[in-house]
């Protein structure tokens, strides 16, 4: 008679083999993996500076060849681009208001401005999803009722709450991704509030990009100071404050 392969699971969740089995790995760890890859990615970037490559300098040094490859290649340059800020959104570098800027240089306005907002969408869905699996759960099953109930009242109104987050741009972009994942957000309404609520902010950036050909022939230094003036911050308040009307709406319409 044959040897008979058979395994048992270890106090660590892992299964022991009696002959030749495979180990199978901590449930921790197969929720985490996505996460843990997303981070090792941040990890190595800061750890190498490879920051110091991304940035208006190098965007003015390389501009020539840059322009020339969109003319002659613009839907592959695009389809680049776009995989591009995915992945940075995705890995949370710290190059996103350069690259949303280098969008509207290289591609104009409009498609600039769909570029960067679709990329972004889908990198911070991929954090999303990622946190989601990691720990989303697992807090909520082990979280309070205090916790409990900010995740009730949130995701009744998620919708409305993310688009307040995603058009002030006073939240971190990365906490933006985290938290709903641990308050129980669909996927839909994530998906939604992210795409739609960076979309003005975005649209002002790309602008800016727009005109950085002009400040590069005169020799001047691109800077971010004068991009959220107070109108525009004005604007994106009001906007935030009409993603609110629903919550307001609900909670009058509720008997007292």
């Amino acid at each position: 008679m044959g040897a008979e392969n058979t395994s048992r699971p270890g106090a660590d969740g892992t299964a022991e083999p009696g002959g030749a089995g495979t180990r199978i790995a901590p449930s921790w760890l197969r929720r985490s993996w996505p996460l843990l890859v997303l981070l090792a990615g941040l990890g190595m970037f800061l750890g190498l500076r490879l920051d110091r490559y991304v940035g208006f300098a190098s965007l003015k040094e390389h501009r020539a060849v840059l322009l020339d490859l969109v003319a002659r290649h613009r839907a592959a340059m695009a389809a680049g681009f776009f995989a591009t800020y995915a992945l940075c959104v995705a890995f949370s570098l710290p190059v996103a208001t350069v690259l949303t800027i280098a969008g509207g240089f290289l591609f104009g306005q409009v498609q600039g401005t769909v570029l960067v907002v679709a990329g972004a969408t889908v990198g911070a869905t991929a954090v999303f999803l990622a946190a989601r699996t990691a720990f989303g759960d697992t807090l909520r099953r082990r979280a309070g009722p205090w916790l409990r109930r900010m995740e009730d009242g949130f995701r009744e109104n998620a919708l409305s709450y993310l688009m307040v987050l995603r058009l002030v741009p006073l939240f971190p972009f990365v906490a933006v991704n985290l938290v709903p994942a641990v308050l129980g957000v669909g996927l839909r309404d994530f998906v939604l509030a992210t795409f739609f609520g960076i979309m003005p902010a975005s649209a002002v950036y790309v602008g800016l990009g727009v005109g950085v050909g002009s400040v590069f022939d005169q020799g001047g230094e691109v800077t971010l100071a004068g991009v959220l003036t107070p109108q525009v911050i004005a604007a994106l308040l009001a906007l935030a404050c009409l993603a609110l009307v629903p919550v307001v709406y609900k909670a009058l319409q509720r008997p007292r």
